[in-house]
């Protein structure tokens, strides 16, 4: 009987075991969950099409617009917001068609630096919305070594990823500005002269970078150092001094000086050894030639040997003469401003090849324009002077390398140079 009892006991026990691994009892066994994830749904369809097109050299615009579906009844509201005069080659369209249709429903164009000018397509026509572009300012400042030329400088060591080449030459052109009363860029330059510039450029809100303006500067030109701080919408050095001056240095770009001021020269036309009472200036025909100085016109029209002539007549007995000219821009009477143009270099009179021919008097006697004292510009007001010097003297904190305030920190060009590489 005991026997029974225990081989009962082992069946209950074995029977137990087979129910438990089958999780059927005694109770059912929880197992294991597992998630399957959804498919992600499929994107929606697209509703429109985004192409872009460029305005071609000779190509009107409703050549172009044609060619995206707008049909020649739908080009008056273009005609109304595009001036055809001011369309360039190289313009690009954006267009927005929807996948339905073959017509687009929107166009932009960027027409300026600082406009856009979107069209929208609705039942009764095309509505015209025109938007600002914003550009923010930001303040660096860069600074190199000139070995050849201030572009060649500026163009070796300001990266791309600071200025664009474009922007560069006009940094370049900025700074000769700055300085064409006190520095020929063309002769003064030797190599080891220094730059140092604090800088405004200007970045779009769609990354577009431009160069804005010059706020401060230090050039080292031949063993002169020579500040300048924007102030007032002028520039002044340290001691509060107009860089301005009553006249220009040279009243245009040219290449070089062909014959410099002299007692006696030989002349190439005459053949014959005579003074020679100006400079003249190697340019190419129809090179912009400027006012040297405010004054009134006395003279404009044709002079003899001279050519074409203008002749002015400036402050203290001053008068000055630009020969040869190929077109004259002014007339008798006319009161011009410094850096006014006034006429076209050329080649008429007794002139060799294209030139100007620059005369400075000063009571009817002819001086060496290179060697006369220019003048000074105003100074300061006294009443704005401790406004000035905190300028100054926060513009010279960046030149001297502190970081702009919420900008660009200003480091030297070969530095920033390595900063775009390491990035590359």
């Amino acid at each position: 009987m005991p026997r029974a009892r225990i081989l009962l006991a082992v069946a209950v026990i074995a029977a137990a075991a087979m129910f438990s691994l089958s999780g059927k009892w005694p109770w059912p066994r929880v197992r294991e969950v597992v998630h399957v994830a959804e498919a992600p749904a499929p994107p929606p369809a697209p509703t429109h099409v985004e192409t872009a097109d460029t305005l071609h050299r000779g190509e009107t615009l409703s050549e172009l617009l044609g060619r995206n579906g707008i049909i020649a009844a739908d080009l008056s509201g273009f005609a109304d917001a595009l001036d055809p005069r001011r369309l360039r080659a190289g313009l690009v369209f954006n267009f927005r068609k929807p996948v339905a249709d073959s017509i687009p429903d929107r166009m932009t164009v960027r027409t300026s630096p600082e406009q856009r000018l979107m069209m929208v397509r609705l039942a009764g026509g095309w509505d015209t919305e025109v938007e600002t572009i914003a550009w923010e300012p930001q303040v660096l400042t860069v600074s190199g070594t000139i070995n050849h030329s201030l572009y060649e400088a500026l163009d070796r060591q300001v990266s791309d990823s600071l200025l664009g080449g474009g922007a560069r030459e006009h940094l370049a052109w900025a700074l000769a500005e700055v300085y064409q009363w006190a520095v020929d860029f063309t002769r003064d330059t030797r190599q080891g002269d220094h730059f140092n510039v604090v800088l405004e450029r200007l970045v779009s809100e769609e990354g577009d970078v431009r160069f804005g303006r010059v706020l401060a500067s230090e050039l080292s030109i031949n063993g002169r150092d020579l500040p300048a701080y924007r102030f007032d919408g002028h520039f002044f050095d340290d001691e509060g001094n107009s860089l301005k001056r009553a006249f220009l240095r040279a009243p245009v770009e040219f290449r070089r000086i062909s014959s410099n001021f002299s007692r006696a020269r030989f002349h190439p036309v005459l053949g014959r050894t005579r003074k020679h009472e100006g400079t003249d200036y190697a340019a190419s025909t129809g090179t912009p030639v400027m006012a040297a100085g405010d004054g009134t016109v006395i003279r404009a029209g044709r002079a003899g040997g001279y050519g074409n002539m203008v002749e002015i007549r400036h402050r203290n007995g001053i008068t000055t003469r630009y020969a040869h000219l190929s077109r004259i821009q002014t007339k008798v009477g006319a009161r011009v401003t410094q850096g006014q143009q006034i006429g076209k270099v050329g080649a008429t009179g007794l002139a060799s090849g294209p030139h100007l021919h620059y005369e400075f008097r000063v009571n009817g006697v002819a001086k060496d324009s290179r060697r006369v004292e220019l003048g000074n510009g105003a100074p300061v007001e006294k009443s704005k002077r401790a406004q000035f010097e905190a300028e100054m003297d926060s513009l010279q904190r960046l030149l001297d390398g502190a970081p702009a305030p919420g900008n660009v920190p200003a480091v030297s060009a070969p530095a920033l140079v390595a900063q775009a590489a390491s990035r590359s």
